[in-house]
């Protein structure tokens, strides 16, 4: 079901978008609430489930996830078995962070991070063990240059 939110609403998902840490004062005075009922919206939008998680951003430089790749793969296979079987694969495989079924050429699309090309083969090694693929293509980041997980709520009613 689609929820209604308010400009308040808005905002405030802006805000925690961009920072989840912010202390409930600050997000009051920047919505103009005072701290208790802005904590309510707040605890309304989780309910919701607009607000899914809080989690904190790991910096994939600083841990040694240089290299970013991705992965189309197509396969001859499109029943609900290998589905299964190469959803278990993708999901065992902490490398992979991002995972897509897709229309058009590619089955499939994979982001996978790792600390270097080496270890990225280690990763298609165990992929290709699993399940059964007819084609795997790997591009691998050369500049990243926009990454966020904050969506846009211009969208939102």
């Amino acid at each position: 079901m689609k929820q209604k939110l308010d400009a308040i609403d808005k905002k405030l998902l802006d805000l925690l978008q961009v920072n989840c840490d912010l202390p409930i004062n600050e997000l009051a005075h920047a919505v103009h609430l005072t701290p208790t009922p802005c904590w309510r919206r707040i605890q309304r939008l989780k309910e919701l489930g607009v607000i899914a998680k809080q989690v904190a951003l790991v910096d994939r430089q600083k841990v040694n996830l240089r290299v970013t790749v991705f992965v189309e793969v197509r396969t001859r296979d499109h029943d609900l078995p290998w589905l299964e079987k190469f959803r278990a694969a993708v999901m065992d495989i902490p490398e992979i962070v991002a995972a897509y079924r897709m229309s058009g050429h590619v089955d499939y699309l994979l982001r996978v991070v790792v600390p270097d090309i080496a270890a990225y083969d280690g990763v298609y090694k165990q992929l290709i063990q699993r399940v059964p693929l007819s084609d795997v293509s790997s591009s691998f980041v050369m500049e990243e240059f926009k990454s966020t997980t904050a969506v846009p709520l211009s969208y939102v009613s």
